[in-house]
């Protein structure tokens, strides 16, 4: 693999903050000094050391953080807004990576690790794992408007549709559908109900696959527990 990709593996880094470390000759492989960062190395038998100290795998971390609205899914934002790595301030950890994204307006649960195998098993289109979202939408849904939603919609050349919409509650002028969806495309749920002049109000992801973001507090992180990892090897 590639020296920048070997250094995100190990969890030192990002690969974008590997290939800075690299252009400012911080990095050896063998002893020496490496500005090219597609080399290719081996993580388990070449020596790589970032400024004098050899990297070695950093044990492997599970989080689920209860992302707030307005924080981006990013280490590094160039507009300097907050991201969900603000969550993790408090906590002692190496470098972890979000699995799949939340964008900025939208809240709940978000999972981080460093362990990409992991990642990308439930990030793989093949599993098809379900995601389960509230939607406070700004309409009250009759069963045709549901027929159409649950119809789905062609948004510039994508076809948007999702497992399951059911209304969980209405209000006088709002209500809240649980929307199950078993792939994750840009903004999927907004622009399909988009397509149907269906404006949303709220998003927030609950769930994802057996693991449901429960009582965590907003803003807050916490480690999957043994239990939590085992749902998700069965």
């Amino acid at each position: 693999m590639s020296l920048c990709r070997a250094l995100s593996k190990l969890g030192l880094c990002s690969r974008k903050q590997a290939e800075i470390l690299v252009a400012e000759g911080r990095v050896r492989v063998a002893g020496k000094i490496v500005r090219n960062g597609s080399l290719r190395v081996d993580p388990g038998r070449d020596r790589i050391e970032v400024d004098g100290s050899r990297v070695v795998a950093e044990r492997k971390v599970y989080l689920m953080i209860n992302k707030p609205r307005g924080l981006v899914t990013t280490r590094d934002d160039p507009q300097d807004r907050g991201t969900v790595y603000d969550c993790l301030a408090e906590l002692n950890l190496p470098f972890v990576s979000p699995v799949g994204r939340l964008d900025k307006a939208s809240e709940g649960l978000l999972l981080m690790t460093n362990d990409t195998r992991f990642a990308q098993r439930l990030l793989d289109p093949a599993s098809h794992l379900a995601k389960l979202y509230h939607v406070q939408i700004g309409a009250l849904p009759d069963e045709a408007l549901l027929a159409r939603l649950r119809a789905g919609a062609t948004v510039d050349g994508e076809d948007l549709t999702a497992r399951s919409i059911e209304i969980l509650r209405s209000g006088t002028s709002t209500a809240w559908l649980e929307i199950t969806l078993d792939e994750g495309r840009n903004r999927h749920i907004r622009r399909l109900l988009g397509a149907h002049d269906v404006e949303v109000l709220r998003l927030v992801r609950v769930a994802i696959g057996p693991l449901q973001l429960g009582e965590l507090a907003k803003g807050k992180a916490r480690h999957l527990t043994v239990e939590e990892l085992a749902l998700f090897a069965a």
